[in-house]
């Protein structure tokens, strides 16, 4: 099939009204698939003030916002409207990012017309629940995404150790990697600013300890700011460089008085902030792929990061960083301690991470999208053939 055949209908619970990794992630797709001559149509929840502007058509769907996460929305169904929409799209193939109710009820419309339907996971959301005491619920999410991930043709992981976890937990056997790329002419070590740092206090002695990410208690704040405690308690020079804003930033500025909060940062000056960290400490246990990760290893920083899904496939320990257990109560503490003493290994480990993020182009990684399009398109139509005999 060639590219040019391709009528992909995308559909996301927040393609572009809150900034993170996972709508940044598809927007490039979308951009990539557009360059390649498919035609896409998105169908997300939109806002009055999105967080940027969408890249290709955007349908909107009826949402509710989530409770004690307002700022994020919920797809409630497909309404009468975009069916109709979707009818005269006719794609020939539907691609799903989140698993919410517009989400089954997408893959539900294209079985039932033998379209082609495929799954890229962004988040471990099961990993959330343990963070509003909900735990008794997993048992019952993972059934429901197994039951909507075994509907699809295939999936796409974005990291062979959470294709891993998809696999023990039977959500399919038909996992493919879609990994994530870094825009190294916006994250790159150049982007490093000494009197940028200076004007917030940071002295050249001390070890700026970085977090990029959403303020929400499900990216490891708690752990963040236990490791610094744990510096502050052993004499290290340091200070905390937060980068970014969500519902917790209230919690975590009482939490860690002493951090220099810049909030959220986008293009350059999101780069700057990035690379003139000294080490950057990333403790989330609930990442598919550690976008964040990736950036600040293109922006020349070690990085200390937990031994999970979002980290193990970028993070080389004692490489490109050290990654840490995270039922140990002090090994960030420990890691950020070494590089703290130790400059020379800390210089050593950001240029490591750095040449290894300069191998990771987005275009060559979206191509792989591309694949499995074409693939399950195939196997429908063969299937098609198959029971028209």
């Amino acid at each position: 099939m060639e590219t040019t055949d391709l009528r992909i209908a995308l559909f996301s619970g927040n393609y572009n009204y809150v900034r993170d990794g996972a709508n940044q992630a598809l927007n490039r797709l979308v951009g990539y698939l557009l360059r390649q001559g498919a035609t896409v149509r998105v169908y997300a929840p939109v806002v009055d003030k999105p967080a940027f502007p969408p890249t290709g058509d955007l349908v909107g769907l009826k949402s509710v916002t989530i409770p004690r996460r307002r700022e994020y929305r919920i797809p409630t169904g497909l309404s009468a409207e975009v069916r109709r929409d979707l009818e005269a799209f006719a794609p020939n193939i539907v691609h799903i990012s989140s698993p919410d109710i517009a989400a089954h009820r997408a893959v539900t419309w294209a079985r039932r017309r033998g379209i082609a339907t495929v799954a890229s996971v962004h988040t471990r959301f099961e990993t959330y629940l343990s963070y509003y005491h909900l735990q008794l619920l997993e048992p019952a999410l993972r059934a429901a995404l197994r039951r909507l991930y075994r509907r699809c043709d295939a999936i796409l992981a974005p990291a062979e150790s959470t294709a891993a976890v998809l696999r023990a937990q039977r959500m399919s056997r038909n996992i493919h990697i879609w990994t994530r790329g870094v825009d190294r002419e916006q994250f790159n070590p150049g982007r490093r600013d000494v009197e940028w740092r200076r004007s917030l206090s940071i002295a050249d002695n001390e070890l700026a300890v970085t977090f990029l990410g959403r303020l929400v208690l499900e990216k490891g704040l708690h752990e963040f700011a236990a490791a610094l405690d744990q510096l502050t308690e052993r004499g290290i020079p340091h200070h905390a460089l937060i980068i970014g804003e969500g519902p917790a930033r209230d919690w975590f500025q009482e939490r860690m008085p002493h951090g220099v909060f810049v909030g959220q940062q986008v293009g350059d000056d999101l780069a700057r902030a990035l690379a003139s960290g000294d080490v950057f400490l990333n403790p989330s246990v609930t990442e598919a792929f550690g976008n964040v990760t990736l950036e600040a290893m293109a922006c020349g920083l070690p990085v200390v990061a937990a031994v999970s899904t979002g980290a193990t496939n970028l993070v080389q320990d004692g490489v490109t960083g050290i990654l840490c257990d995270p039922t140990d109560g002090d090994a960030y503490a420990d890691a950020l301690q070494a590089y703290a003493s130790d400059p020379a290994m800390r210089s050593a480990h950001g240029a490591a991470g750095a040449a290894y993020a300069s191998t990771r182009d987005w275009d060559e990684i979206n191509s792989v999208v591309l694949d499995v399009y074409r693939r399950v398109i195939a196997k429908r139509e063969r299937l098609a053939r198959m029971a028209a005999r």
